[in-house]
């Protein structure tokens, strides 16, 4: 039962990721209407000419969600990437630390989890502007002290083992015992943390550019069509619900591949087999 679990959801995010992936992937090279084109009819409903209607300014829905679907991937796996860079490497650093030097980084970790990405993200767009790069690197910084702290706790679980401390005893050095008995047991523990961090960072892109903290114009953002189109939701709701899906297609497949990998981890079960 728990492996027929695992392959449901980690067919139904494959399904969901693929989905979401080519829609932004075909945005690079294609979209029904150029996004600064206003020649629709304000506020349209679904027609042959524009799928999904057109919102307030007669732009067509659809490319505006489409190019929304590409920035939110690019900053979402810009800021993972920052913060997987950043967060092992500090928790590998923080693993090998004198017991009271490691105390004093766990709790920096701890107090960088605990202050606000949005607030982080005015400090970065006060002193930078308002950018792609301002998101991505206020919420790759936030969300790697999430990866460092549980980087180290697995590695410090590993230094534990018997077979590290024989290795130590036998003369491997820091780094060869961290990259050849340290990283190889973690990493996939670490790939289910990553999958959930890139989820998070798919929300905090959403959640800053609805509070115009995020990707400024005229890049296409979808949690700022979510804002642009909250005055007339009743009206023309198709403007706020398809940007709304799509941020959640991409979360809910996500996360659903990462409890597919949790799961191997914990009963070894073959996904996709």
């Amino acid at each position: 039962m728990v492996r027929k679990n695992s392959q449901a959801r980690f067919y139904s995010a494959l399904i969901l990721l693929f989905i979401t992936l080519a829609t932004a992937l075909v945005s690079f090279f294609w979209t029904p209407y150029l996004l600064e084109d206003t020649s629709g009819g304000r506020l349209e409903g679904p027609g042959a000419a524009h799928i999904f209607g057109t919102d307030r300014l007669g732009r067509d829905i659809t490319s505006q969600v489409m190019a929304g679907a590409r920035i939110a991937y690019a900053v979402g796996v810009s800021a993972t990437l920052i913060a997987a860079v950043l967060g092992i490497t500090a928790g590998l650093l923080a693993a090998w630390l004198p017991q009271w030097a490691d105390n004093a980084v766990s709790s920096f970790f701890d107090l960088l989890i605990a202050f606000p990405t949005l607030l982080l993200a005015m400090l970065l767009g006060a002193t930078q502007g308002r950018s792609v790069w301002t998101a991505v690197i206020s919420i790759g910084i936030a969300c790697s002290a999430i990866i460092a702290r549980f980087t180290r706790i697995l590695a410090k679980q590993i230094m534990s083992k018997q077979f590290f401390v024989s290795a130590r005893t036998s003369g491997t050095g820091n780094l060869a015992a961290t990259f050849i008995h340290i990283v190889p047991n973690i990493w996939q523990a670490l790939s289910v943390n990553i999958a959930v961090v890139f989820g998070v960072s798919i929300l905090a892109e959403a959640s800053l550019s609805y509070l115009g903290l995020g990707v400024p114009p005229p890049n296409a953002s979808l949690g700022r069509l979510m804002q642009e189109a909250q005055g007339t939701v009743l009206t023309a709701p198709l403007g706020a619900v398809l940007p709304g899906l799509v941020i959640v297609m991409i979360v809910t497949g996500v996360n659903l591949l990462a409890d597919a990998i949790r799961d191997k981890l914990d009963f070894g079960g073959g996904i996709g087999r």
